[in-house]
């Protein structure tokens, strides 16, 4: 029997890559908070896939104004 709420850190690296592109479901996204809560690892991916979505949104900006690389 699976557990409704429970998500592998693999399953856990999907849904936080996939909400950048779609509005998770409420399950999705309630399991996904549990597990961030209980595991070390993902909390810093999710951390890092946060850094470069700013670094590559900054260097966006800074190509669209500047008309330059």
């Amino acid at each position: 029997m699976k557990i409704f709420l429970r998500r592998t850190c693999r399953e856990a690296a999907y849904l936080t890559t996939s909400r950048r592109d779609r509005e998770l479901a409420l399950a999705d996204r309630v399991a996904l908070r549990l597990h961030l809560m209980a595991c070390k690892a993902c909390p810093r991916f999710e951390r890092q896939i946060k850094l470069m979505d700013s670094a590559m949104g900054s260097w966006r900006g800074y190509v669209e104004g500047d008309g330059r690389l």
